[in-house]
């Protein structure tokens, strides 16, 4: 990994590579915040065994970033990882979850908790990169205290044989959050779940799905907003399909429980239009180019 002196934190199979501490922030392996901070217990399941857990309790003003690897044969990696950010801080991460190189059958199971403390905000761009015999399922909760903001992207470009993603946001009073998904799924059946939970006045939110299904893949993503209050929710659910034998599913759910709440959503799957191949291809780029470029807008968009 390029530049790896520089990565916050940084494993490989169940080896830590690298910690580079950043004024203002602890980063800790999660077995020793566990044995250190007995308050962070409240937030794991149970006691880790490996994962990373980072608190950032003043302003950082450069991008922190976590790297954690698959690069061995039939690696099973459990992580639970823990997240928080004090108040009135902005903070933006930068996190990667891959394997090093194809036929290594990893299994990456993830679990986290990330707290955002009133009036924070935190930008988290989080990429996956797997190949087609892994098996990847993450699990995270966020916590958002009120009037703080959370722009989540998660990106995967290359999805395993079996992927289930699920993330639930917990927003308070006049908490904003953007969520965007973007999966471009081959020989793969992945399951993607999200639930926004407005449970405070003046909260607000959108998630933004973008899927891809190719060569037999089959993807089923459920997306839901619940209302417990006065708040605004929006879902926009995207999917494209490029073969005949892939199957995409989008369910998305509105549940509002207060009668001032508005809450929207728009959905479609469609196919790749063949005048925007058409014309790709007369600009002089082949028909496996034209599609690539066609699918990366679409998933950036």
């Amino acid at each position: 990994m390029k530049n790896a002196k520089n990565v916050n934190y940084w494993q490989i199979d169940h080896r830590i590579k690298n910690i580079y501490l950043t004024k203002g922030t602890v980063i800790l392996s999660s077995p020793e915040a566990w044995r250190k901070y007995k308050w962070t217990r409240n937030y794991f399941s149970e006691k880790p065994k490996e994962g990373y857990f980072i608190w950032v309790k003043e302003q950082v003003n450069t991008p922190l970033s976590t790297c954690v690897s698959i690069g061995g044969q039939n690696v099973s990696q459990k992580l639970q990882n823990l997240l928080i950010i004090e108040k009135n801080l902005k903070i933006h991460l930068q996190g990667t979850c891959n394997v090093l190189k194809k036929n290594l059958l990893g299994t990456h199971k993830a679990q986290g908790k990330i707290v955002l403390r009133e009036g924070s905000s935190l930008k988290y761009s989080h990429i996956h990169l797997w190949t087609e015999k892994d098996i990847v399922e993450t699990n995270y909760e966020f916590f958002l205290e009120k009037n703080s903001k959370l722009n989540y992207l998660y990106r995967t470009l290359f999805t395993p044989n079996k992927l289930k993603a699920s993330n639930l946001f917990n927003l308070s009073a006049g908490a904003v959050c953007n969520v965007k998904i973007g999966a471009n799924c081959v020989k793969t059946k992945t399951e993607i779940k999200e639930i926004m939970v407005l449970k405070g006045n003046g909260s607000s939110g959108i998630i933004n799905l973008r899927l891809v299904g190719k060569k037999e893949s089959k993807v089923l993503a459920r997306s839901r907003i619940v209302a417990d209050s006065k708040a605004k929710g929006h879902l926009d659910c995207q999917g494209l399909l490029t073969d005949k034998k892939s199957e995409i599913l989008l369910t998305p759910e509105l549940d509002c429980r207060n009668k001032l709440a508005q809450l929207t959503h728009e959905a479609s799957i469609g196919q790749i239009a063949q005048e925007q191949l058409t014309y790709l291809r007369m600009r002089g780029l082949s028909e496996k180019e034209a599609t690539n470029l066609i699918i990366n807008g679409f998933l950036g968009s």
